[in-house]
Order: structure tokens, then C-alpha cells, then sequence
């Protein structure tokens, strides 16, 4: 399952984009994880500097 943007805490830094292995990850209003791209690798999640992304 892929991982969750918590959209209160994103700050749309775009740090999560380039950690993303497979570009799952694209920067809207925030950032939103392509649940079909997605391998929940979780380097996303730990890319993210204020902690906005999370196992689902």
C-alpha cells in the first residue's frame, strides 16, 4: 500500500519528489504519492523534513 500525504503538514518543498525512486511523487497544492507508481519503498517518508508523509 502505498504511502500518505498528511496535507496539513506538507509544506510542498518538493524534497519527497526527489527521493522518490520510481517519480510516484508529484507537487500539487501538496505532494500526492501515485498509489499505482508507488513501490512503498519508504524513502519519501524519509525524505520528508517536517514528517507530512506516513505508512498508510
Amino acid at each position: 500500500m502505498a504511502r500518505k500525504v498528511n496535507e496539513e503538514m506538507c509544506v510542498s518543498c518538493g524534497a519527497c519528489t526527489g527521493t522518490c525512486p520510481v517519480g510516484a511523487i508529484t507537487l500539487e497544492a501538496t505532494a500526492v504519492i501515485d498509489e499505482n507508481v508507488c513501490i512503498d519503498c519508504g524513502a519519501c517518508e524519509a525524505g520528508c523534513p517536517v514528517g507530512a508523509i506516513a505508512e498508510a
